[in-house]
């Protein structure tokens, strides 16, 4: 178990089975079977948490690799980002990928960002790139379709909306 803190104020909690430390021409912490981090507000209230099958923290630039089933979710919204690789840069407080990624809210809304996504570390403020999905429509909307695709297109986060 880790702690990461960044101005004496406890960020995350890391908890992995192995860890390896290699210095060589650049330091790394490796972490080759599995890890879970939690990650905490200022309030030291857990906000999300985060499950990868392999990562690799690269120190000098405070930034993380995570790979092989990345599964990030925001506890307090149910909100979930799964992708086959992530970065997690410490200091902005970031995810971001260049590779396909998926984000659903719990139980209205579906996005695939094809070509990568960036995002806060509570999963707020997305940006997706080259994105597809579906927008949440009432069942039993009578209202214009325009009216319905207005009220979808408002309910998306911000970054998503045209």
């Amino acid at each position: 178990q880790t702690y990461l803190s960044q101005q004496g104020v406890m960020k995350a909690k890391l908890t992995a089975p192995l860890l390896y430390r290699v210095t060589s021409d650049t330091q790394y912490v490796e972490f080759p079977k599995t890890l879970h981090v939690d990650f905490y507000n200022d309030s030291l209230i857990k906000e999300s948490q985060l499950d990868a099958k392999y990562g690799k923290f690269r120190e000098w630039e405070n930034k993380v690799f995570l790979k092989d089933s990345v599964v990030v979710i925001n506890v307090l919204k149910g909100d979930t980002l799964r992708c086959e690789e992530l970065w997690w840069d410490q200091n902005l407080q970031k995810f971001y990928t260049n590779k396909p990624a998926r984000y659903s809210q719990k139980d209205k809304f579906v996005n695939y960002g094809r070509n990568g996504l960036e995002a806060k570390q509570d999963l707020s403020d997305l940006v997706f790139y080259d994105n597809s999905g579906t927008l949440p429509v009432p069942k039993d909307s009578t209202a214009p379709v325009t009216d319905t695709l207005r009220t979808a297109i408002d309910s998306l986060p911000k970054a998503n909306k045209p």
